[in-house]
C-alpha cells in the first residue's frame, strides 16, 4: 500500500508533534484524579491506543508525556527513537522487525522522557500503535521548546536542534 492509501484507510490525520495518527481505543473505565500520580488534573481513562504513522520526509519531535507509552511495530521501515531520561541519559532504539540486528518490535518510553523518532530509511513510512495507561490526554503531553531543552540537556543539544521545530 502507498502512504495516502493507508492514511485514507486508517483514517488519520496530522499529529501536533509530526507524522498522522488515529485514537482507536479509549477503555471506557476511569481513574479519578486522587488515585493518579502527582501532577495529573482529572479524570484519565484506564488506557488508550493510537495508530501512528511516520514519513521519511518529517519526524516525530522531542516531546514528554506524565504517562509511559508502550510502541508496536505493525508495518513499513523501522524508527529510530531517541529518548532522554530526567537524568539527562540518551538512550536510542531501533523499533522494527529485524530481531537478528537488533530491532525491537516493541518499545517502552518511561514517563517523563523527552522522546523523538524518525523512519530509517527514505521515501518509506513506518505504523506503529502507542499505549498509554493511565489513557492519553492532550493535558498530559509537552512537545520540547528547542531553547530550553537544550540549557536543560547541552551535552544533547546538536541531536536536540535536529528533532525540534523551533
Amino acid at each position: 500500500m502507498k502512504i495516502q492509501q493507508i492514511i485514507e484507510k486508517l483514517g488519520l490525520e496530522p499529529h501536533p508533534e509530526g507524522g498522522y495518527f488515529k485514537e482507536v481505543y479509549r477503555s471506557k473505565g476511569e481513574i479519578d484524579q486522587g488515585s493518579l500520580s502527582e501532577g495529573f488534573t482529572g479524570k484519565r481513562n484506564y488506557s488508550t491506543s493510537i495508530y501512528f504513522m511516520l514519513t521519511s520526509d518529517t519526524f516525530s519531535a522531542f516531546h514528554r508525556i506524565k504517562q509511559d507509552e508502550i510502541w508496536h511495530f505493525y508495518m513499513g521501515a523501522p524508527i529510530r527513537l531517541h529518548s532522554i531520561s530526567p537524568a539527562g541519559i540518551h538512550r536510542d532504539y531501533i523499533i522494527g522487525t529485524d530481531l537478528v540486528n537488533g530491532h525491537i518490535p516493541q518499545l517502552v518510553v518511561p514517563a517523563g522522557d523527552w522522546f523523538a523518532a524518525k523512519v530509517v530509511e527514505k521515501n518509506a513510512f513506518a505504523l506503529v500503535g502507542c499505549t498509554v495507561s493511565p489513557g492519553f490526554d492532550f493535558r498530559d503531553f509537552e512537545l520540547a521548546e528547542r531553547e530550553k531543552l537544550a540549557e536543560a540537556y547541552p551535552d544533547h543539544k546538536a541531536l536536540i536542534e535536529r528533532f525540534t521545530r523551533e
